[in-house]
């Protein structure tokens, strides 16, 4: 009999942070789950290695990178035709502690209405500061800010499971029916936002998203993009999935729409400018997001 949970990992030329994160799955507490590897077109023998270490797996591979949203859709999918009733999308760079989908399993039995679980995650280093513990979301200007607790120590307040804005895809699980329901994600965002929007496109549904801070990970922040200020694809496809997320969700008037594009432009430009490495390079990509978003072009960076 198949696992009800299904755990997908996505790989992209990540061998030795994808065996990691598989190694770590093999401690996990409870029932059973079930685990697909997608791989997205990697040419670092990931898969022979995958393969190799971990039999059990399933792999499945895509032949070509088709980004975050692509290619986690593929290990989705596959996890349904397997019989799986949750889906848990889990980050190659991320560690699954023991006990994380038992919680998820405990706060899906509390609340069946739920159509997103959000897990909790701490830095990798420094291993006591939290990355993530829930986060709003404003469609209407573009603007999320800071996730609860980020870069502070644990703390009573980040331990309560609560509603939140949205889930982040490097630890976050989703039911069946939600899929059945609203879809998977949009392969066009490809890479960055496309976690918002699924949970938008959830919450306009009826589904709430839930907080389980017991749901933990340890999280190599943008390892397989340069970190997480030194990315360059995380400025462009920032600024552009930004501006057509908002607008596809929080539709305004024109004069407000290009008040909320300049005020997403600007946000981006000043963290270019204040935590970018090369930050040419970044300003760059920070333009090239803007002109896409409002030529309306979507898929994969081109070039």
């Amino acid at each position: 009999m198949s696992p009800a949970w299904w755990i997908v990992v996505l790989n992209w030329n990540g061998r030795d942070d994808t065996l990691r994160c598989l190694a770590a799955l093999g401690e996990l507490r409870g029932e059973p789950v079930g685990i697909v590897c997608v791989d997205n077109g990697s040419t670092d023998g990931s898969v022979a290695a995958v393969r190799e270490a971990f039999p059990a797996v399933h792999v499945v591979e895509t032949g070509a990178n088709l980004g975050f949203a692509g290619g986690n859709n593929a290990g989705i999918t596959h996890a349904l035709e397997q019989g799986a009733e949750w889906v848990v999308l889990l980050n190659n760079d991320a560690t699954l502690e023991a006990g994380a989908i038992d919680a998820f399993r405990a706060a899906a039995r509390r609340h069946p209405e739920a159509g997103v679980l959000a897990g909790k995650l701490f830095f990798d280093e420094p291993p006591d500061r939290i990355w993530f513990a829930g986060q709003p979301y404003y469609p209407a200007i573009g603007y999320a800010g800071r996730p609860y607790g980020y870069r502070k120590r644990d703390a009573p307040r980040y331990r309560r499971p609560r509603e939140v804005g949205r889930a982040v895809g490097a630890l976050m699980a989703v039911p069946r029916d939600v899929v059945e329901q609203v879809g998977v994600m949009d392969d066009a965002l490809f890479l960055y936002v496309e976690d918002v929007e699924w949970c938008l496109r959830v919450r306009s549904a009826g589904r709430p998203v839930w907080l389980v801070p017991d749901a933990v990970a340890r999280h190599r922040v943008s390892a397989s993009s340069g970190g997480e200020h030194g990315s360059l694809h995380a400025k462009y496809y920032g600024v552009r999935n930004t501006i057509v997320v908002c607008e596809r969700h929080r539709p305004l008037p024109a004069p407000l729409a290009w008040l909320r594009r300049r005020f997403i432009l600007a946000t981006f430009v000043a963290q270019a400018w204040l935590w970018a490495a090369d930050r040419a390079g970044a300003r760059r990509a920070v333009r090239d997001g803007w002109r896409d978003a409002r030529a309306g072009r979507l898929g994969p960076r081109p070039g």
